[in-house]
Parts: C-alpha cells; sequence; structure tokens
C-alpha cells in the first residue's frame, strides 16, 4: 500500500500529460495518486474500466503497479496491456469498450524521466485536467472501491489494424526504434508489409545503448543513415521512446522533417478528403501551409502539443494534422491520435500514390533555410511575461502577427517564432526564409525584439 506518500509534486503536473524524473519528483506515491484521481474522474463521468500499458524505461513497472493499484482501489476495472507503445494503449482505448487510458512513458525524454499520458472518455486528458489530480491528491477527494484486473494481449490486433487493406508497393526500407517500446510493434509489421525490411534495436531495453530515442534530433539517426546508405535501401524510418513520434530519411539519408512528413501525407488526405482542413503547429515551415492551400485544403495553425493538437482536429473535424516533433494525427478512417507506426503505412502509401521515389520527392520540396527550433533558458516565472512585452511591442511597430502560440511573425524575407515553452523554463525561437540574406535579415529583428526584453538567442 502506498497511500501514505501519495502526492504529485507540482513541478511533475505538465500541460499535457504528468511527467517528472524518478525518484526527485516522481515516484510510487505519486503513480498511486494519479491512478486513484483519474479513477475518480472516470467514475464520476460515469464510467468503470480502463486500459494501462508502459513503455520500457526502467521505472515504468513500478510506476505501472502503483498505478493499477490507485485505480483499483478507487474503484475501476483494470485492462493491463503491459509492455508496448502509446499509440497501442490509444487503440485499446477506442476499440476495447472501456471509458479511460492510461500510458506509463517517458515518452523521448532522458532515460530517468518518466510519467503519464492519459485519455478519457476518447478525448485527451490535459491541461487543468491534471493540475486537477494534484489538488485531489492533496484533498484525498478520491472514490473508494475494489477494481478488478484484467490481463490483455492487444498486439496482433493492433498491428493487423493499419495493414489490412494496405496497397503501397514493395519497398526496401530501415527502422530505428531506439530500443523503445516500438521494437515489439514494428518486428510484427514487417513481416505483414510487402518488400524488404532491415530493422536496428527492436529489442525493448530502458538503458537505450545505442541511442536516446528521440528521431527529431539528427544525431540519433546516424545508425539509420548508415543501414540505408550500406544496404541502398529506399528510404528508412525512426521511432520515439513510446512510438507516438516518427522520424524519417530518404535514400540518400536526408531527414524529412515533421512539416515535410506533413506534406507528403497532405496530398492523398486531401485527395480523399477534399477542400479539408488539416492541422500543423505553428512551428511549421509556411511552405507547408502554401502547399495545403496548394492542393486546394484549408491550412490551420495551431498550438504545439499532442493533446491540444488532437483537441483542435475534432473541434475542425480535420483528416490529418502533424506537429514538427514527428507527432502525426490521423482521422477519418483511424481514432484521431497520434501514431508513428500508421504514419509510416501511410507513408509507403503516399510514396507509392505519387508514382515517385521519396528521394525524388524529397529533392522536389522547397530549399528554405531555416534554424531549427532553439530554446532559450529564462527564468520560469519570467517566459509567458516576456513573450507577451515582446508581442505589444509589435503590435505598436504594425508588425504582421499570429498569436495563436507565442509570436509568428511574418516578414518580407520569410517568418520568426517567439514562444514560452509548455515544458520546460525556456523560450523557444525557430525561423524561416527563402535565402541566407534573408535569414539574416530575420534574425537581425528577431534578435532586436529579444535584446528589448534582455535575452539574447
Amino acid at each position: 500500500m502506498v497511500e501514505r506518500a501519495a502526492a504529485i509534486h507540482p513541478s511533475a503536473c505538465r500541460e499535457y500529460d504528468v511527467r517528472g524524473t524518478v525518484p526527485e519528483t516522481l515516484d510510487e506515491g505519486a503513480a498511486y495518486a494519479v491512478g486513484r484521481g483519474f479513477a475518480t474522474r472516470v467514475r464520476r463521468a460515469g464510467g468503470s474500466r480502463v486500459v494501462v500499458g508502459r513503455d520500457g524505461r526502467l521505472s515504468s513497472p513500478m510506476l505501472e503497479a502503483a498505478l493499477v493499484e490507485g485505480l483499483t482501489d478507487s474503484g475501476v476495472d483494470v485492462v493491463r496491456l503491459g509492455v508496448g507503445p502509446t499509440p497501442m494503449v490509444y487503440f485499446a482505448e477506442a476499440t476495447l469498450g472501456v471509458e479511460g487510458a492510461v500510458q506509463v512513458t517517458g515518452s523521448h525524454n532522458p532515460r530517468d524521466d518518466n510519467g503519464f499520458k492519459m485519455v478519457l472518455r476518447h478525448r485527451p486528458f490535459f491541461g487543468e485536467d491534471v493540475q486537477d489530480l494534484a489538488r485531489m491528491a492533496a484533498a484525498r477527494d478520491w472514490t473508494e472501491g475494489a477494481g478488478q484486473v484484467e490481463d490483455v494481449d492487444i498486439l496482433d490486433s493492433y498491428v493487423d489494424r493499419p495493414v489490412a487493406g494496405h496497397a503501397g508497393g514493395a519497398y526496401r526500407i530501415g527502422w530505428d526504434c531506439g530500443s523503445g517500446a516500438a521494437g515489439p510493434v514494428i518486428e510484427k509489421l514487417v513481416q505483414r508489409l510487402p518488400g524488404e525490411h532491415h530493422t536496428l534495436f527492436t529489442d525493448v531495453d530502458g538503458h537505450f545503448p545505442h541511442h536516446h530515442p528521440d528521431p527529431t534530433v539528427e544525431a540519433n539517426l546516424e545508425a539509420l543513415k548508415r543501414l540505408v546508405a550500406e544496404r541502398r535501401l529506399d528510404f528508412g524510418f525512426a521511432f520515439d521512446g513510446d512510438g507516438d513520434r516518427i522520424g524519417a530519411i530518404d535514400g540518400q539519408g536526408r531527414v524529412i522533417w515533421g512539416d515535410q512528413i506533413l506534406m507528403l501525407l497532405a496530398g492523398p488526405a486531401l485527395a480523399e478528403h477534399p477542400g479539408a482542413p488539416i492541422v500543423a503547429d505553428v512551428k511549421a515551415s509556411q511552405a507547408l501551409f502554401d502547399h495545403i492551400e496548394a492542393l486546394g485544403g484549408q491550412p490551420v495553425m495551431w498550438k504545439t502539443g499532442h493533446s491540444l493538437m488532437k483537441t483542435k482536429m475534432l473541434e475542425t473535424a480535420a483528416p490529418l494534422g502533424g506537429e514538427m516533433s514527428g507527432h502525426m494525427f490521423f482521422a477519418g478512417e483511424w481514432y484521431g491520435f497520434d501514431d508513428a507506426h500508421y504514419a509510416a503505412i501511410r507513408l509507403i502509401r503516399a510514396v507509392y500514390l505519387s508514382g515517385r521515389s521519396m528521394t525524388e520527392l524529397r529533392g522536389a520540396m522547397p530549399a528554405m533555410v531555416d534554424i531549427p527550433e532553439t530554446r532559450i533558458a529564462v527564468a520560469e516565472a519570467d517566459k509567458f511575461a516576456m513573450v507577451d512585452r515582446v508581442a505589444a511591442a509589435l503590435t505598436r511597430d504594425g508588425a504582421e502577427v499570429n498569436d495563436t502560440d507565442g509570436v509568428r511573425v511574418r516578414t518580407a524575407d520569410g517568418w520568426w517564432l517567439l514562444r514560452a515553452s509548455n515544458t520546460q523554463a525556456a523560450l523557444t525561437v525557430r525561423a524561416e526564409a527563402e535565402d541566407s540574406t534573408g535569414m539574416e535579415r530575420v534574425l537581425a529583428e528577431l534578435d532586436r525584439y529579444l535584446a528589448a526584453v534582455g535575452v539574447r538567442r
């Protein structure tokens, strides 16, 4: 029984989920409290069953056990899935007739971090909902009960679903699972796909002995690049620690970034859903929004964050959405959540439907000059106020600003973005222009506004 120590550290209550470092800011007591609070919310919403999964991190078995104890002590029955990626848990929530889901995962964070991603009644559980769990723990505002636990193996059902009716051509593909929870899914998936497949690091290992599983960091793609080059493969895919974010490279080893992945997926999506909205986050290239418009779709620029994106897709009935971070969201014939394994299937199909190679498609993309997402450390208490001060100055100067998430400023040469990070004590900046001379002017303007609030890039 872990109830005596059941409290959730304030820093672990993030915008999109509960996340902390084990054991400093996340421990068994917190996991138990999350279980008690989430089960209480499920029961008060009229539900009684929750699916639970966990990733391959070293601390996940301990946290999952405490979580399940908390869920059952508050009277919710648990469908226990065991080790698997987050999208498999989302799939179970969508198909098993349950009212909620919790995945124990540290996602792409450092290996000693861990956390909980939650879904309540097919909608992401985030923001004030997460804060509510901490409040409930402090007040011991929990229902009581004695839930039952049932072990269910859903892996084969989950893998079968995306390949049902797949007609995407036969390619030679490399797959890097980074020792994360995607490994067992990919091992089964490639057996069901036509073509030739070469896998890397599919054994789940919370030590992450080969490289950290974050495909948005190019250094983490080196092993995949070597594999594609040595075997002369058509392209390669990589996955983060819990399988909800995808990375990709073409046959020449060039990275296909998140907004470029969405560009590839947009064509088939708009062919099937003409004129539909497609949602992308504020960090995405202007080339993406222009591309969606050129295809007759409605580009929707929205806030960064998987929970926020899923909510916006529900609101706009968009069949497709994506983030620079590699989260790709599919509605329509899928279930509305972010799923890197399904994204891989859809990318294979997009290449096939184009009649061109992945390398040709990557080569034909607009050659923009940009700076990748850059974080500037600032005091947690100051970050939002700094963005507000810059926004006020931009208004005074008559700038063309989109304030969906921070400030995204259009200039004659390109654009720049300044926003407060939702996960760190930092400002996030990004910029893009059509050439290096234009980029110098864009960055000079960005730096001028940063200097006015006392920070440097």
